[in-house]
């Protein structure tokens, strides 16, 4: 039996329910602040990542998918979103437009990484960008909008933490610095920070080995060495979000594996994922555009986990599938007045469903049951035929072209 490869998964019934809920509190919230809808393709050339992204990165070095197409090009399965909306709002010249442009997604990416509960190699986020600002309302709102989703979905547990990377030029000396202490007390580091000194330090903070984690209790930390500018902005992101009653923990040593940050970053975890627990991230990009070959464009933007969201979530109230009409038939030569029914129900705005799998009248009626419609419509010979109501058990025999009418005014059959 040929079965999904290891790391996806089929979507099905109920839990496409969940998802569709998530979807709904995402337009909600999204789209009544300003946000409007994008989706970028699932693939795009490799260099927008490798650019973008950071060569340094695990996702750009490992997680990848990358392969090549009849004429050599080599394309990539999406890692993550913001690079691939950076290069939609330089390509059709959003600049253009009034600033900031503010763009949300749902779409699915991949990365080749160990499956694990919750984190799939075929991963499914909403995603937030806002592109043109680099006032730090900008920065506290995409992270009210975060709390909002997560609450409105009944995410357990959650826990903000927020820093600040500054800017590159500033983190570019925090880095010999962070280095120059890695390599002092590199025998108690694990083999893999000690690998990774040189290519990106600031993974260091990511371990979970206590011989590293020790190391780095000492460690300088890139938050005290902030200049005044970038230092001022953390500080408005902050009141921001006291004013708006986002509670937070400020994080020195919290990462992400992406390079393009500066400024603002940060990260929602939940309880309910166990060790494994972020849900949603992000934080201020103000170099990406540029170096994408865009003009210089300050932006921030979030990229929440849906998986991740319904594991932390529980039970979400879904809407039961509703069935108005379930038009059975009872005789052979019924059949194409029963297909020419079920169109006309549904022009006219009902669920409507038909027999299609040639169960006997009983059979029917129990399938009809089972769906949860609230008539059912027996076809018969001639042009009769018989409604049943099948909450009350009432039942009447009336004209074909009578059915959609009675149903539509809710009239009684008895």
């Amino acid at each position: 039996m040929i079965q999904a490869p290891r790391g996806t998964f089929d979507v099905l019934g109920e839990e496409a329910a969940r998802r569709e809920v998530v979807e709904a509190h995402a337009k909600r919230i999204l789209e009544a602040a300003g946000y409007e809808r994008i989706e970028t393709p699932a693939f795009e050339y490799t260099e927008l990542f490798a650019r973008g992204v950071g060569e340094a990165t695990d996702i750009v070095q490992k997680e990848m998918y990358s392969f090549e197409d009849g004429a050599g090009r080599s394309l990539t399965l999406r890692p993550e979103g913001t690079a691939p909306v950076c290069r939609a709002y330089i390509e059709h010249g959003m600049r253009k437009r009034a600033q900031p442009v503010k763009l949300w997604y749902l779409s699915s990416f991949f990365r080749a990484e160990a499956p694990q509960r919750g984190r799939y190699r075929e991963f499914w986020q909403v995603g937030a960008e806002t592109i043109g600002s680099g006032a730090p309302e900008a920065d506290a709102e995409l992270i009210v909008l975060v709390a909002e989703l997560l609450e409105s979905l009944g995410v357990k547990g959650t826990r903000l933490r927020l820093t600040s990377l500054g800017t590159p030029e500033t983190r570019a000396e925090y880095r010999e610095e962070l280095k120059a202490y890695l390599r002092l007390h590199e025998q108690r580091l694990s083999r893999e920070v000690r690998d990774r000194i040189e290519l990106n330090p600031l993974r260091a903070f990511d371990a979970s080995d206590p011989g590293t984690r020790s190391v780095l209790r000492d460690a300088p930390k890139l938050l005290d060495r902030l200049d005044a500018e970038d230092a001022e902005h953390f500080h408005q992101v902050r009141s921001l979000l006291e004013q708006a009653g986002v509670r937070y923990e400020v994080d020195p040593t919290l990462v992400r594996g992406l390079d393009y940050y500066t400024r603002t970053l940060f990260e929602f975890s939940s309880d309910a994922l166990g060790a494994q627990s972020g849900v949603a991230g992000g934080g201020r990009y103000d170099r990406l555009i540029e170096q994408l070959d865009g003009p210089p464009t300050a932006a921030s933007g979030w990229a929440a986990g849906v998986e991740r969201m319904l594991l932390a979530a529980g039970e979400l109230p879904t809407s039961p599938s509703l069935t108005d009409l379930y038009v059975a038939i009872a005789k052979p030569d019924g059949s194409t007045r029963a297909f020419q029914l079920v169109r006309e129900a549904r022009r006219a705005g009902l669920r409507a469903q038909l027999e299609l799998a040639g169960r006997s009248l009983k059979g029917q009626l129990k399938h009809a049951d089972r769906i949860g419609a609230r008539y059912v419509a027996i076809i018969g010979e001639d042009s009769q035929t018989s409604l049943k109501d099948m909450e009350s058990g009432d039942q009447r025999e009336l004209a074909t072209t009578n059915v959609i009418p009675t149903i539509l005014r809710g009239s009684r059959l008895s």
